[in-house]
Order: C-alpha cells, then sequence, then structure tokens
C-alpha cells in the first residue's frame, strides 16, 4: 500500500509538471506528431503495467489474509480451509499455492520443504515475467527517442548538402532568391532537428518516470515476496531427504534441524517423566502418611478396647464377690440368681467383643504394615478404612446396647440384693 502511494505521488508530480509547462510541451510534441504520439501511448501503457502490478500485489496480500482467516478457523474447527465449490479464487500469482494447500487435508495441512521452495521459485517466476513487461516498456521508450533523434538527423543532414548546393548561383539568380533559397533549406534542417531532440527529450522523460515507477513496484514485490516466504514457513516441515536429483542423498542442514527438534521432544519426555515421578512420590507419601495415621488409630482402639477388657473383667470380679456376699448372707434367692447369671453372661459377651476387637485391629495394622506399593495399596487402605469406621460404629453401638442392659441388669441386682437384706433384717 505505501508502494501504491509513492506511485501515485510521483505520477501525481508528473502530471502537474506537464500543467505547467504545456505550451512549451505542446510545441515540442507538435514537432513530430506521429512519432511522438507512439512514444506518448508506450509511456501510458508503461504506466498502467506499473499500477497493473500494484494492483495485483495488493489481490495477493487480500487473498493471503483471507486465506489465513479461514485456516484459523479450520484448525478450530478441524475441516480443509477450502472447500468445494469456493468462489474465493486465487490470484494468479498464488494459483500454485492456493492448489497445494487446498489439496492439503483438513486445516491445510503442512508441506515439505522443497514444496514451499517450489512455490516461491513459482510465484518469483511468475513476478519476474510480470517485471519484464514495465522494463521492456521502459527500454522501448530509449528507443523511440533514440529513434527520433537519427530520424531527424537523417532529415537533417541530406537538407543541409541540399541547402549548400543551392548556394551555387545560377544565371538570372539575384541575392533575394539566393536568400530565400538559403531560408527554405534551413527552415527543413530546423525541423529534423526538432524532430531528433523532441523525440529524445519525451522518450528520456517517459523512461525515467516508467523505471522511477518500477522501482517502487520492485520493492514492493520484495517486500511481497519475503513476507509470504515468512508466512509459509509456519506450516512448513523440514524433513531428512535432500533434494531430488541431490547425490548425497541426505540434506545435512535439514537433518542438524530434525536433530534439534528431535532433541527438543526428548526434553519435554523426559520433563513429563520427571512431573509424573513427583506426582507419585506425593502419592506415595500421603499414602503414607494415612497409613501411619491409621495404625495411630489402630493402636489407641486396641489400647481402649484392653483397657475395657480390664474395666468388664474387674467388674465380672466385683460382682462374683458380690454374688457370693449375698449368698453367704442370705441364702439362695432364684431371682437374685437369675439377675446374677445375666449379668455375668453380659459382661463375659461384652469381654468376648472386646478381645474380637483387639484381634481385628491387630490383623488390621498387621495388614497396614505388610501393603504393598502401588495402586493396590491404596485401593487396600481404603477398604482397610472403610472396615475400620464401619468396625468402630458397630462397636459403639454394641457397647452403647450393652451397656443399657448391663444397667438394667446391675438395677435388678441392686433391688434383688435390698429385698434380700431387708427379709434378713425382718
Amino acid at each position: 500500500m505505501r508502494q501504491i502511494v509513492l506511485m501515485l505521488v510521483v505520477l501525481a508530480l508528473v502530471v502537474a509538471g506537464g500543467v505547467l509547462a504545456y505550451s512549451q510541451i505542446y510545441s515540442i510534441f507538435h514537432a513530430n506528431l506521429w512519432l511522438n504520439g507512439t512514444i506518448l501511448a508506450v509511456f501510458v501503457l508503461g504506466v498502467l503495467a506499473c499500477f497493473w502490478q500494484a494492483a495485483q500485489l495488493v489481490g495477493s496480500v487480500a487473498w493471503i489474509e483471507r486465506f489465513a482467516a479461514r485456516r484459523e478457523q479450520a484448525l478450530k474447527a478441524g475441516v480443509a480451509p477450502r472447500a468445494e465449490g469456493d468462489t474465493d479464487e486465487a490470484p494468479r500469482l498464488l494459483a500454485p499455492l492456493a492448489a497445494l494447500l487446498g489439496s492439503a487435508g483438513p486445516s491445510g495441512g503442512f508441506i515439505s520443504t522443497s514444496s514451499g521452495q517450489s512455490i516461491l521459485d513459482s510465484v518469483a517466476t511468475r513476478v519476474g515475467e510480470a517485471r519484464e513487461i514495465t522494463r521492456y516498456l521502459a527500454q522501448l521508450l530509449i528507443f523511440l527517442g533514440l529513434l527520433g533523434t537519427f530520424y531527424g538527423l537523417a532529415t537533417t543532414i541530406p537538407g543541409v548538402v541540399e541547402t549548400i548546393r543551392g548556394l551555387a548561383p545560377e544565371p538570372g539568380q539575384t541575392a533575394a532568391d539566393m536568400f530565400g533559397r538559403l531560408m527554405g533549406g534551413l527552415e527543413g534542417q530546423l525541423a529534423g532537428m526538432a524532430t531528433a531532440f523532441s523525440s529524445s527529450l519525451l522518450g528520456l522523460a517517459g523512461s525515467l518516470v516508467v523505471g522511477l515507477l518500477e522501482l517502487f513496484v520492485i520493492h514492493g514485490q520484495n517486500r511481497f515476496y519475503r513476507e509470504l516466504e515468512e508466512w509459509m514457513s509456519g506450516f512448513t516441515r523440514v524433513g531428512i531427504g535432500g533434494a531430488e536429483g541431490d547425490a548425497a542423498g541426505l540434506d545435512h542442514a535439514a537433518l542438524a534441524g530434525f536433530l534439534d527438534q528431535m532433541a527438543l521432544h526428548l526434553q519435554a519426555l523426559t520433563e513429563f517423566y520427571a512431573r509424573r515421578d513427583e506426582v507419585q512420590e506425593q502419592h506415595q507419601m500421603e499414602a503414607d502418611e494415612r497409613a501411619l495415621v491409621m495404625a495411630r488409630s489402630v493402636e489407641r482402639m486396641t489400647e481402649q478396647a484392653r483397657a475395657d477388657a480390664g474395666e468388664g473383667a474387674e467388674q465380672a470380679a466385683r460382682l462374683a464377690d458380690v454374688l457370693e456376699r449375698l449368698a453367704a448372707q442370705g441364702g439362695p434367692d432364684p431371682g437374685a440368681a437369675v439377675q446374677g447369671a445375666r449379668l455375668a453372661e453380659a459382661v463375659q459377651r461384652l469381654a468376648q467383643g472386646q478381645e474380637r476387637l483387639i484381634q481385628v485391629a491387630a490383623s488390621a495394622r498387621d495388614e497396614a504394615a505388610d501393603r504393598d506399593d502401588g495402586t493396590e495399596a491404596r485401593m487396600r487402605l481404603r477398604s482397610i478404612d472403610l472396615a475400620l469406621a464401619r468396625m468402630a460404629e458397630e462397636t459403639s453401638s454394641g457397647r452403647a446396647d450393652m451397656m443399657v442392659e448391663l444397667r438394667a441388669d446391675i438395677a435388678q441386682l441392686t433391688r434383688a440384693v435390698r429385698a434380700l437384706g431387708g427379709t434378713a433384717g425382718h
């Protein structure tokens, strides 16, 4: 776009200069209408060719921007960026690129280095062909200027010869006749010189303007070529194999790039495994902590069960002493005997439950100590946690029920003892 603005500025300056010097240019142009008209027509063709090349670049850049936008959307959707029936035709410069990318599969795919280089060479060839047109027109302007110069000289020299011959005196010729003949010869010579200098001036000036416009176009084409190469490098993959016809059969630069890429992949894989090992170590530490907490809980439950068992044994011993004293004092009482038997049975069940709890807790602790590592160990820890939770709930409910029953039996036994004591007093 910047190059087109500069070209428009140059063309505007040329037109302004032509308007300001219209009277002088008009007289120069009329020195030879046919030749100078041809030079002017070639000049207009050269200007149009320069702007046509610039318009081609603008259209190509716009198509690349649209294709890049469609390709980005296709990468997200996973479809081909150029579907069948697409009305967005590619410019002539990018015809091979559009054909290759359109058949590259979903989201445009990737192309090899050789394919990308062939596309760039094709674009450079097409740009060079268009550039040759303006270059030829600029040289044609110089040729037409030189042609006018030589044509003017070719008409001037014979006129000089004829003028010199006309100066020879003839019988009956006056000085006025000789002077008139001299003026006519000089007029023809000056007309030839005007043709020579006017055509040369117009041809060189036109070639200068067309060459300047071509220079701006070349800068734009070079910039377009560089940007196209940078854009294509985004979806070009370097292969190991060398170019076709290469005797070595291996591209060392491509091999070095491939090895660098493999090194990056290996580094990424190493980092992935390192992170995975860290996560596994963290899970292992958490499992060890849970096992330690569970072992401590089992030890506390075991100690509590042993303490409860000891208390139950002491209570059973005290109840046995009480029953013996009652038997010694008042004789046998059937109700008290039954209550004592039930109480002894309840205490025995409590002791047995405490012993089972101790055994289960000990086995759970041994299983936690002898557990394996890995997923199976974590599953076993979860099952042990659930079993301990259920066991704690059952133990709590069983102890509560047993204590209620034990209190009721003790209360009945107490009433029986009191009744027995009252009877003995009477």
